[in-house]
C-alpha cells in the first residue's frame, strides 16, 4: 500500500520548524505532498510561486528525503487535492494548545468530507516559538531571520527586492 499525506500550510515564509515536520513526515509516508495553499485571512509577504520555490531549494540544500512534492493549490477545498492525488492523510505540526484547538474543527470537517484523517506532530523544542508571522515581523523590521528560516529563505528575506 503506497501511503500519500499532505503537510499544507500558507509557508509565509517556510521555517526550520515547517521543515522538522516535513522531514519527520516524509519518513513516515511513502509521497509526502507539501501543499503552498492561499490563507484568505492573512495578508501574504511572499506571492505563492516564490513561497514554492523557496520551499524546493530549502527542501534540497536540506538533503530531505526525495519522496516530497512541493506545489499549491488555490481552488477548492484541501480534500479535494487529496482526492486528486490519493492522500489519506493531512499533517499538521503543533506548536501549542491554540494550534489544537484550531486545528481540531477542520481535522473533523475534513474526515467527515473525504474521510481524510490528520496526524498532528509535536515541533522540535527548539522550533516551537518560531511562526511564519513572527519572522515576518522580524524581517520587516530589519532583524536577523537566520536562526528561524533555511539559509536560502533567510538570504531572500534580507536581500534587496525590486
Amino acid at each position: 500500500m503506497h501511503r500519500i499525506a499532505v503537510v499544507p500550510g500558507s509557508f509565509d515564509p517556510i521555517t526550520l520548524g515547517h521543515l522538522d515536520v516535513i522531514e519527520r513526515a516524509a519518513g513516515i509516508f511513502d509521497e509526502l505532498h507539501v501543499l503552498v495553499v492561499h490563507n484568505p485571512g492573512k495578508t501574504a509577504l511572499l506571492p505563492i510561486a516564490q513561497r514554492v520555490s523557496l520551499i524546493e531549494k530549502a527542501v534540497r540544500e536540506g538533503g530531505l528525503p526525495e519522496n516530497i512534492v512541493v506545489t499549491s493549490w488555490s481552488v477548492g477545498l484541501l480534500v479535494d487535492y487529496c482526492t486528486d492525488v490519493g492522500a489519506s492523510v493531512l499533517v499538521k505540526g503543533i506548536r501549542s494548545q491554540v494550534d489544537v484547538a484550531y486545528e481540531t474543527p477542520m481535522a473533523i470537517v475534513n474526515r467527515d468530507l473525504a474521510g481524510v484523517e490528520t496526524v498532528f506532530l509535536l515541533p522540535n523544542p527548539a522550533h516551537a516559538h518560531v511562526s511564519s508571522s513572527l519572522v515576518r515581523q522580524v524581517a520587516s523590521l530589519g532583524g536577523d531571520v537566520s536562526p528561524y528560516v533555511p539559509p536560502v529563505v533567510a538570504h531572500y528575506l534580507q536581500s534587496p527586492r525590486e
